[in-house]
């Protein structure tokens, strides 16, 4: 197709979202709806993930040196803890800060330790796990690290964790293929209410020779168009959806410990993924729409 032609072709397209109103804007609130709930579900797996991981920060091990190790056996322990894969931290406890905990914790019952000394605590450290996939691992690593007395380790939360983190990974993406097909598919029929709408100047163009591409290429253009408008309207709505439950969500997520992300953080990302759905929904849409429909009229050509 030559480039004046193309020029032309987009010129059109362009032009036909304004001449076709009605059509445009149901095009673009259908695309709308399915990107706000496509956004819906992935800040919400972003705000799950972000709990999941404070919690998972929070989920540590506690090891414990042998109670006669002196001062270089527990720097040796360390060190080995330390080279142990998948470990992000190791903050030694010493005997008495271990103490000092156990008196906080028992609040008010703190004197039943009255007259009883930090002797019987060990040395231990307080160890952060980087993948809680390989929590179980990483415990049995270290268990067989020299003068290691014990582990204070909770697996089943951990276990617990990753098995949510997996499910909630899941249902989002499949909620986010459910709703692009959905609109692949909205949209497609959308299309095609239009052009049944301009089947007249779909025909006289036939009629005077235009070649399938000829006809096709404003359509193309004209959804493509549509998906970026929807795209970045989206984008809009999902903030002021997003602004308007962040108190509800922060009560909730509060509850459990942890915050909400800035959306703004993922404003950037969430619109570069709006575009390239949208203009793919739309491309599509519009290219299957029109080719369905010239043969369901019986006028397809060779392409020009």
């Amino acid at each position: 197709m030559k480039s004046i032609n193309l020029r032309y072709l987009t010129r059109e397209g362009i032009k036909n979202i304004g001449a076709n109103r009605l059509m445009s804007l149901a095009s673009i609130a259908v695309l709308m709806s399915c990107l706000v709930m496509i956004g819906v579900a992935v800040l919400l797996f972003f705000n799950v993930d972000s709990l999941l991981q404070n919690i998972e920060s929070q989920n540590v091990i506690m090891v414990f040196v042998e109670k006669e190790s002196d001062d270089e056996t527990v720097e040796a322990v360390k060190a080995e803890i330390e080279k142990t894969e998948n470990i992000t931290n190791v903050e030694f406890v010493s005997k008495e800060q271990a103490y000092e905990e156990v008196l906080e914790s028992l609040g008010d019952n703190a004197s039943i330790l009255n007259g009883v000394d930090n002797s019987f605590l060990p040395d231990g450290f307080r160890v952060t796990v980087g993948d809680m996939l390989l929590f179980s691992q990483t415990v049995e690593q270290i268990r067989t690290i020299p003068n290691v007395m014990s582990i204070q380790e909770n697996s089943d939360l951990a276990s617990r964790l990753t098995e949510i983190r997996t499910a909630v990974s899941y249902v989002c993406v499949g909620v986010i293929a459910l709703l692009f097909i959905v609109a692949l598919f909205i949209i497609a029929n959308t299309v095609k209410i239009t052009m049944f709408s301009r089947k007249r100047e779909i025909s006289i163009m036939k009629a005077v020779g235009a070649t399938n591409s000829f006809i096709r290429w404003p359509f193309l253009i004209e959804g493509i168009f549509i998906g970026i408008i929807s795209a970045f309207l989206s984008v809009v709505v999902l903030f002021g959806i997003y602004y308007l439950a962040s108190d509800a969500l922060l009560t909730i997520f509060g509850i459990l410990g942890g915050g909400l992300v800035n959306f703004w953080d993922y404003a950037g990302y969430i619109l570069i993924v709006y575009i390239i759905l949208s203009v793919v929904t739309g491309g599509l849409g519009s290219t299957f729409s029109i080719g369905k429909y010239l043969k369901e009229q019986g006028s397809v050509v060779d392409e020009g």
